[in-house]
Protein backbone atom coordinates (compact mmCIF):
# COMPACT_ATOMS: atom_id res chain seq x y z
CA UNK A 1 0.00 0.00 0.00
CA UNK A 2 1.45 3.35 -1.04
CA UNK A 3 1.51 6.05 1.63
CA UNK A 4 2.28 9.78 1.53
CA UNK A 5 6.01 10.57 1.58
CA UNK A 6 8.17 13.67 1.69
CA UNK A 7 11.33 13.45 -0.41
CA UNK A 8 13.99 16.13 -0.44
CA UNK A 9 15.86 16.75 -3.70
CA UNK A 10 19.04 18.84 -3.71
CA UNK A 11 20.53 20.35 -6.90
CA UNK A 12 24.26 20.92 -6.22
CA UNK A 13 24.76 23.12 -9.29
CA UNK A 14 21.22 24.51 -9.41
CA UNK A 15 20.19 22.69 -12.61
CA UNK A 16 17.23 20.25 -12.55
CA UNK A 17 18.74 18.31 -15.49
CA UNK A 18 22.19 17.93 -13.91
CA UNK A 19 23.24 16.22 -10.66
CA UNK A 20 20.35 15.48 -8.28
CA UNK A 21 20.52 14.10 -4.74
CA UNK A 22 17.37 12.59 -3.25
CA UNK A 23 16.65 11.46 0.29
CA UNK A 24 13.87 10.89 2.79
CA UNK A 25 15.07 13.15 5.58
CA UNK A 26 14.58 10.66 8.42
CA UNK A 27 16.32 7.82 6.54
CA UNK A 28 20.03 7.12 6.08
CA UNK A 29 19.74 6.03 2.44
CA UNK A 30 20.60 8.58 -0.25
CA UNK A 31 20.36 8.47 -4.06
CA UNK A 32 22.60 10.54 -6.33
CA UNK A 33 21.66 10.80 -10.01
CA UNK A 34 23.96 12.30 -12.62
CA UNK A 35 24.21 12.47 -16.43
CA UNK A 36 27.21 10.76 -17.97
CA UNK A 37 28.46 14.17 -19.11
CA UNK A 38 28.85 15.21 -15.44
CA UNK A 39 31.39 12.54 -14.41
CA UNK A 40 34.02 15.12 -13.43
CA UNK A 41 31.59 17.26 -11.46
CA UNK A 42 29.99 14.39 -9.55
CA UNK A 43 33.41 12.98 -8.60
CA UNK A 44 33.65 15.87 -6.11
CA UNK A 45 30.57 14.59 -4.23
CA UNK A 46 31.85 12.58 -1.27
CA UNK A 47 29.07 10.02 -1.18
CA UNK A 48 29.60 8.64 -4.70
CA UNK A 49 32.88 7.23 -3.35
CA UNK A 50 31.12 5.30 -0.56
CA UNK A 51 30.29 1.58 -0.54
CA UNK A 52 26.92 0.95 -2.11
CA UNK A 53 24.89 0.13 -5.17
CA UNK A 54 24.76 1.79 -8.58
CA UNK A 55 22.50 1.70 -11.63
CA UNK A 56 23.42 2.66 -15.20
CA UNK A 57 20.42 3.62 -17.36
CA UNK A 58 20.16 4.00 -21.13
CA UNK A 59 17.26 4.52 -23.54
CA UNK A 60 16.08 2.23 -26.32
CA UNK A 61 16.24 3.89 -29.72
CA UNK A 62 13.43 1.78 -31.22
CA UNK A 63 10.79 2.13 -28.50
CA UNK A 64 11.56 -1.16 -26.75
CA UNK A 65 12.58 -1.54 -23.14
CA UNK A 66 15.15 0.88 -21.77
CA UNK A 67 18.42 -0.62 -20.50
CA UNK A 68 19.84 -0.94 -17.01
CA UNK A 69 23.03 -2.29 -15.50
CA UNK A 70 22.97 -3.01 -11.75
CA UNK A 71 26.22 -3.22 -9.79
CA UNK A 72 27.82 -2.79 -6.39
CA UNK A 73 31.17 -1.55 -5.21
CA UNK A 74 33.22 -0.62 -2.16
CA UNK A 75 33.85 2.64 -3.99
CA UNK A 76 30.96 3.08 -6.41
CA UNK A 77 32.49 5.87 -8.47
CA UNK A 78 35.60 3.83 -9.29
CA UNK A 79 33.38 1.07 -10.70
CA UNK A 80 31.36 3.61 -12.72
CA UNK A 81 34.58 5.10 -14.14
CA UNK A 82 35.46 1.62 -15.43
CA UNK A 83 32.04 1.31 -17.07
CA UNK A 84 32.48 4.77 -18.58
CA UNK A 85 35.44 3.40 -20.54
CA UNK A 86 33.85 0.09 -21.51
CA UNK A 87 30.05 0.50 -21.85
CA UNK A 88 28.37 2.73 -24.44
CA UNK A 89 24.64 2.23 -23.76
CA UNK A 90 24.16 4.36 -20.65
CA UNK A 91 23.36 8.06 -20.34
CA UNK A 92 22.63 8.43 -16.60
CA UNK A 93 23.79 6.78 -13.38
CA UNK A 94 22.22 6.53 -9.93
CA UNK A 95 24.36 5.76 -6.88
CA UNK A 96 22.71 4.44 -3.71
CA UNK A 97 24.67 4.83 -0.47
CA UNK A 98 24.08 5.79 3.13
CA UNK A 99 24.80 9.32 4.32
CA UNK A 100 27.48 8.03 6.73
CA UNK A 101 29.01 5.22 4.60
CA UNK A 102 27.52 2.37 6.65
CA UNK A 103 27.04 -0.25 3.92
CA UNK A 104 29.46 -3.17 3.93
CA UNK A 105 30.63 -5.12 0.88
CA UNK A 106 28.23 -7.91 1.88
CA UNK A 107 25.34 -5.44 2.12
CA UNK A 108 26.10 -4.29 -1.41
CA UNK A 109 26.23 -7.87 -2.71
CA UNK A 110 22.87 -8.67 -1.11
CA UNK A 111 21.20 -5.56 -2.54
CA UNK A 112 22.70 -6.19 -5.98
CA UNK A 113 21.35 -9.75 -5.99
CA UNK A 114 17.93 -8.68 -4.72
CA UNK A 115 17.65 -5.78 -7.17
CA UNK A 116 18.63 -7.94 -10.14
CA UNK A 117 16.02 -10.52 -9.16
CA UNK A 118 13.29 -7.90 -8.68
CA UNK A 119 14.09 -5.98 -11.88
CA UNK A 120 14.08 -9.21 -13.87
CA UNK A 121 10.73 -10.40 -12.49
CA UNK A 122 9.04 -7.01 -13.05
CA UNK A 123 10.46 -6.69 -16.57
CA UNK A 124 10.24 -2.95 -17.17
CA UNK A 125 13.89 -2.68 -18.28
CA UNK A 126 16.31 -4.87 -20.25
CA UNK A 127 19.10 -5.90 -17.87
CA UNK A 128 22.52 -5.80 -19.52
CA UNK A 129 24.58 -7.45 -16.75
CA UNK A 130 26.85 -10.08 -18.29
CA UNK A 131 26.51 -12.44 -15.32
CA UNK A 132 24.19 -12.97 -12.39
CA UNK A 133 24.91 -12.20 -8.76
CA UNK A 134 25.39 -14.70 -5.93
CA UNK A 135 23.30 -14.10 -2.82
CA UNK A 136 25.59 -13.71 0.22
CA UNK A 137 24.90 -15.20 3.63
CA UNK A 138 23.46 -12.68 6.12
CA UNK A 139 21.85 -12.82 9.53
CA UNK A 140 18.06 -12.76 9.58
CA UNK A 141 17.98 -9.35 11.26
CA UNK A 142 20.35 -7.79 8.72
CA UNK A 143 18.38 -9.29 5.86
CA UNK A 144 15.22 -7.54 7.05
CA UNK A 145 17.13 -4.27 7.52
CA UNK A 146 18.29 -4.44 3.90
CA UNK A 147 14.81 -5.33 2.62
CA UNK A 148 13.63 -2.15 4.31
CA UNK A 149 16.51 -0.31 2.63
CA UNK A 150 15.33 -1.69 -0.72
CA UNK A 151 11.89 -0.13 -0.22
CA UNK A 152 13.55 3.25 0.30
CA UNK A 153 15.89 2.99 -2.71
CA UNK A 154 12.97 1.78 -4.85
CA UNK A 155 11.05 4.95 -4.00
CA UNK A 156 14.03 7.26 -4.52
CA UNK A 157 14.96 5.78 -7.92
CA UNK A 158 11.36 6.06 -9.12
CA UNK A 159 11.18 9.67 -7.92
CA UNK A 160 14.30 10.43 -9.96
CA UNK A 161 12.56 9.16 -13.10
CA UNK A 162 13.42 5.46 -13.28
CA UNK A 163 10.50 3.24 -12.12
CA UNK A 164 12.67 0.13 -12.31
CA UNK A 165 10.91 -1.70 -9.48
CA UNK A 166 7.35 -0.44 -9.90
CA UNK A 167 4.82 -3.16 -10.63
CA UNK A 168 2.77 -2.79 -13.82
CA UNK A 169 -0.57 -1.96 -12.26
CA UNK A 170 -3.79 -3.15 -13.89
CA UNK A 171 -7.12 -1.36 -13.96
CA UNK A 172 -9.33 -1.85 -10.91
CA UNK A 173 -12.55 -2.05 -12.94
CA UNK A 174 -13.63 -2.86 -16.48
CA UNK A 175 -14.58 0.80 -17.01
CA UNK A 176 -10.89 1.66 -17.19
CA UNK A 177 -10.06 -0.91 -19.85
CA UNK A 178 -9.43 0.01 -23.50
CA UNK A 179 -9.21 -2.11 -26.64
CA UNK A 180 -7.29 -1.76 -29.90
CA UNK A 181 -8.68 -3.83 -32.77
CA UNK A 182 -7.67 -4.46 -36.36
CA UNK A 183 -8.61 -6.96 -39.04
CA UNK A 184 -6.83 -9.80 -37.26
CA UNK A 185 -5.42 -8.01 -34.21
CA UNK A 186 -6.91 -7.32 -30.80
CA UNK A 187 -5.30 -6.17 -27.56
CA UNK A 188 -6.49 -4.96 -24.18
CA UNK A 189 -4.82 -2.33 -22.02
CA UNK A 190 -5.10 0.73 -19.81
CA UNK A 191 -3.74 4.26 -19.63
CA UNK A 192 -1.30 4.58 -16.70
CA UNK A 193 0.96 7.28 -15.31
CA UNK A 194 3.81 5.81 -17.38
CA UNK A 195 1.98 5.42 -20.69
CA UNK A 196 -0.25 2.81 -22.34
CA UNK A 197 0.01 -0.60 -20.67
CA UNK A 198 -0.82 -3.46 -23.06
CA UNK A 199 -1.72 -6.71 -21.34
CA UNK A 200 -0.10 -10.08 -21.92
CA UNK A 201 -1.91 -12.08 -24.62
CA UNK A 202 -2.63 -9.13 -26.90
CA UNK A 203 -2.45 -10.06 -30.59
CA UNK A 204 -0.76 -7.98 -33.29
CA UNK A 205 -0.90 -8.11 -37.08
CA UNK A 206 2.13 -10.06 -38.27
CA UNK A 207 3.25 -8.04 -41.32
CA UNK A 208 3.68 -4.27 -41.44
CA UNK A 209 1.97 -2.25 -44.15
CA UNK A 210 4.19 -0.73 -46.88
CA UNK A 211 3.68 2.72 -45.30
CA UNK A 212 4.33 1.65 -41.69
CA UNK A 213 7.61 3.57 -41.60
CA UNK A 214 10.97 2.86 -39.98
CA UNK A 215 9.76 3.81 -36.50
CA UNK A 216 7.00 1.17 -36.38
CA UNK A 217 9.16 -1.51 -38.00
CA UNK A 218 12.11 -0.77 -35.71
CA UNK A 219 9.94 -0.76 -32.59
CA UNK A 220 8.33 -4.12 -33.44
CA UNK A 221 11.70 -5.64 -34.30
CA UNK A 222 13.09 -4.54 -30.96
CA UNK A 223 10.11 -6.00 -29.09
CA UNK A 224 10.61 -9.31 -30.87
CA UNK A 225 14.32 -9.30 -29.96
CA UNK A 226 13.38 -8.56 -26.32
CA UNK A 227 10.89 -11.47 -26.44
CA UNK A 228 8.03 -9.14 -25.56
CA UNK A 229 6.40 -10.26 -28.84
CA UNK A 230 6.47 -13.80 -30.23
CA UNK A 231 4.96 -15.21 -33.41
CA UNK A 232 2.08 -17.61 -32.76
CA UNK A 233 -0.38 -18.90 -35.38
CA UNK A 234 0.32 -16.12 -37.86
CA UNK A 235 0.17 -13.27 -35.33
CA UNK A 236 2.57 -11.54 -32.95
CA UNK A 237 1.47 -12.11 -29.36
CA UNK A 238 2.49 -10.18 -26.23
CA UNK A 239 4.30 -12.55 -23.87
CA UNK A 240 4.21 -10.10 -20.94
CA UNK A 241 2.45 -6.88 -19.97
CA UNK A 242 4.30 -4.04 -21.72
CA UNK A 243 4.20 -0.27 -21.25
CA UNK A 244 4.46 2.02 -24.28
CA UNK A 245 5.36 5.68 -23.91
CA UNK A 246 2.27 6.71 -25.88
CA UNK A 247 -1.08 5.27 -27.07
CA UNK A 248 0.06 5.72 -30.68
CA UNK A 249 3.21 3.64 -30.15
CA UNK A 250 1.06 0.87 -28.70
CA UNK A 251 -1.54 1.06 -31.49
CA UNK A 252 1.13 1.18 -34.20
CA UNK A 253 2.74 -1.96 -32.80
CA UNK A 254 -0.58 -3.82 -32.65
CA UNK A 255 -1.95 -2.71 -36.03
CA UNK A 256 1.43 -2.84 -37.84
CA UNK A 257 0.87 0.58 -39.38
CA UNK A 258 0.95 4.25 -38.54
CA UNK A 259 -1.80 4.90 -36.02
CA UNK A 260 -3.40 7.59 -33.89
CA UNK A 261 -3.67 5.78 -30.59
CA UNK A 262 -5.99 8.38 -29.10
CA UNK A 263 -8.56 7.35 -31.72
CA UNK A 264 -7.69 3.64 -32.08
CA UNK A 265 -7.94 2.76 -28.38
CA UNK A 266 -11.61 2.52 -27.35
CA UNK A 267 -13.57 1.28 -24.35
CA UNK A 268 -16.36 -1.32 -24.55
CA UNK A 269 -18.88 1.36 -25.41
CA UNK A 270 -16.78 2.50 -28.38
CA UNK A 271 -15.63 5.77 -26.85
CA UNK A 272 -12.05 6.68 -27.70
CA UNK A 273 -9.24 7.65 -25.39
CA UNK A 274 -9.43 11.08 -27.00
CA UNK A 275 -13.08 11.50 -26.02
CA UNK A 276 -12.62 10.25 -22.47
CA UNK A 277 -9.22 11.64 -21.50
CA UNK A 278 -8.59 14.76 -23.60
CA UNK A 279 -11.98 16.41 -24.05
Amino acid sequence: MNRPQTIQIFLPDGSPTSIREAEITNRLVKAILFPRSKMNEVSKREQVHFTGLYFLFGPSEEGGKSFVYIGEGEECFRRIKSHNRKKDFWTHAVVITTKTDEFTKTDGKFLEHYCLDKASSIGRYSIVNDTGSKKPSLSESRTYDLLDTFETLKLLISTLGYPLFEEKRKAKSSKELFYCKGKDAIAEGELTDDGLLVYKGGKCTLKETPTAGKWIIGMRTRLIEDEVLKEEDGLLVFQIDHIFSSPSAAAGTILARRANGWKDWKNKEGKTLDELKRK
